[in-house]
C-alpha cells in the first residue's frame, strides 16, 4: 500500500502485478474499502497478464477526510434537487470523484486503464469514462446504474435498512460489525455466498482499518447531487461491458440494463444467483467474463 497525491487530495492506493502490463482499474462503491475487492479476484486478473490498482475513495479507508463539511440530509436533499436540479448541496459530486480516479493514474504514470467500476464506482466510471476518453481503454460497471429516476428502487426491506443505519450510530467496533453484517445479509447473493464467518471477519478488519462514517454520509450526498447519470453514459464509445446480478436487492438488474441500452455497443452480462457483492463462487464466471472483455 501506498499514499499518494491525487486531484490535490491523499488517495491510498495499492498496485498489483507488473507495471509493464496493461492496467486495470478498480473503482470501489459507497462506503466500502479497497479491501473488499476479494484477493482471488485480483490475483486472477494479474496471473491473467494485468496490472491491478485498487484504491480508498475519498473519505473512506485511508484516503482524505473532508471534515467539517456537512452533508445534507438525503431525504431532504432529494427533496430539494426534485423542484431545484442545479442547486449545490453536497460538499462535492461523483464528478470530483472522477477527477481523483484520473489523479490515481497521473500518480502512477498510466496514461489508459481498463476501469471497473462497482456501485456507486460505476457511477464514477461512467463519468470517466465520458469526460476522459482517451484515459479508458475498456470500461466494465458492475452492479450500478445510471440513476434514471424512473428505473426501479432497492427492495422495500433493504430500502427500509437503510434507513435504520442512517438513524443508527454504533458504540464500538462490535455494533458497527454486526449492524454491517445484517445489512450484507439482505444484499449478499443468495446461493453459494462466502460464508457468515468470513463476511463478519472481513467488515470487522475494515471498520478496524478506518471507521468513518461521516463519509459515506458525504459520498452518498455526491450521488444524489450528481442525479440522473445519462447525459454522461451516452457519451461513452469506450467498448463496455455492463456485468450485473439477477439477485441484486439493492441495484435491480433493470438499472444495469438501462446503462447498456445508453452505450452504443454495450453488452449486458446478467449473473445467476449474484446479489450486490463478489461471492467466491462466482469470481470464476465474472473474472472469465472481464478478461475476455479487456483482452480484445
Amino acid at each position: 500500500m501506498a499514499q499518494i497525491t491525487a486531484n490535490g487530495i491523499a488517495i491510498e492506493v495499492e498496485d498489483h502485478g507488473k507495471k509493464s502490463d496493461p492496467a486495470i482499474l478498480l473503482v470501489m462503491g459507497l462506503s466500502a474499502q479497497l479491501v473488499f475487492w476479494p484477493e482471488d479476484f485480483i490475483q486472477s486478473l494479474v496471473e491473467a497478464g494485468y496490472r491491478v490498482i485498487a484504491f480508498d475513495n475519498r473519505d473512506i479507508g485511508l484516503s482524505h477526510k473532508f471534515e467539517g463539511l456537512q452533508a445534507p440530509g438525503p431525504v431532504w436533499q432529494l427533496l430539494v434537487k426534485k423542484f431545484l436540479p442545479s442547486r449545490k448541496m453536497a460538499p462535492y459530486s461523483l464528478e470530483d470523484m472522477a477527477a481523483d480516479t484520473v489523479g490515481v493514474m497521473d500518480a502512477l504514470d498510466i496514461d489508459r486503464a481498463h476501469v471497473i467500476g462497482l456501485s456507486m464506482g460505476g457511477m464514477i466510471g461512467q463519468i470517466l469514462a465520458a469526460k476522459h476518453p482517451g484515459r479508458v481503454a475498456t470500461f466494465i460497471p458492475m452492479m450500478t446504474s445510471t440513476n434514471n429516476p424512473k428505473l426501479p428502487r432497492a427492495e422495500r426491506h433493504v430500502q427500509k435498512a437503510l434507513f435504520g443505519m442512517s438513524q443508527n450510530r454504533p458504540k464500538d467496533i462490535d455494533a458497527a460489525t454486526a449492524m454491517a453484517v445484517e445489512f450484507f445479509k439482505l444484499i449478499g447473493s443468495p446461493e453459494g455466498a462466502r460464508a457468515e464467518g468470513e463476511v463478519e471477519n472481513l467488515i470487522r478488519a475494515a471498520i478496524k482499518r478506518s471507521h468513518y462514517p461521516a463519509g459515506p454520509k458525504r459520498q452518498l450526498a455526491a450521488i444524489i447531487e450528481s442525479g440522473d447519470l445519462r447525459d454522461w453514459t451516452k457519451r461513452i464509445t469506450a467498448p463496455t461491458l455492463v456485468i450485473h446480478g439477477d439477485s441484486d436487492a439493492l441495484v435491480p438488474s433493470d438499472c444495469g440494463r438501462d446503462i447498456a441500452a445508453n452505450i452504443e455497443g454495450a453488452e449486458f452480462a446478467l449473473i445467476k444467483g449474484m446479489g450486490h457483492d463478489l461471492p467466491s463462487n462466482l469470481l470464476d464466471e465474472v473474472t472469465r467474463l472481464i478478461v475476455k472483455h479487456v483482452s480484445r
